[in-house]
């Protein structure tokens, strides 16, 4: 049984891709600190034009942070509309009383 028994299948669809976004964020995210944490002289490698591992690593955080939104926002399922709701907007011709 959903905990939520007012969701529907769009917002299940959407909280389960959000969660696993999350998890691979999170992922991501804890090698960067373990590796600080375990083995800190290996940020001091240079990798990329001049620039050390913790500099590049960083900001592949950033992009990667960017990328899962914009791949969660271009996934997302909508909500149908409701039918209901549709049906007064038209009736007062989009006027507000």
């Amino acid at each position: 049984m959903p905990l939520d028994p007012n969701s529907t299948p769009e917002r299940r669809f959407n909280r389960q891709l959000g969660l696993c976004f999350f998890a691979v964020y999170l992922l991501l995210y804890l090698i960067y600190v373990l590796t600080n944490a375990f083995n800190p002289s290996s940020m001091e490698t240079i990798v990329l034009a001049g620039l050390n591992l913790a500099i590049v690593y960083g900001f592949g955080l950033i992009l990667s942070a960017l990328f899962l939104a914009i791949l969660y926002g271009t996934l997302c399922r909508n909500e149908p509309i409701d039918a209901d709701a549709s049906k007064g907007d038209s009736s007062d011709g989009g006027k507000a009383v």
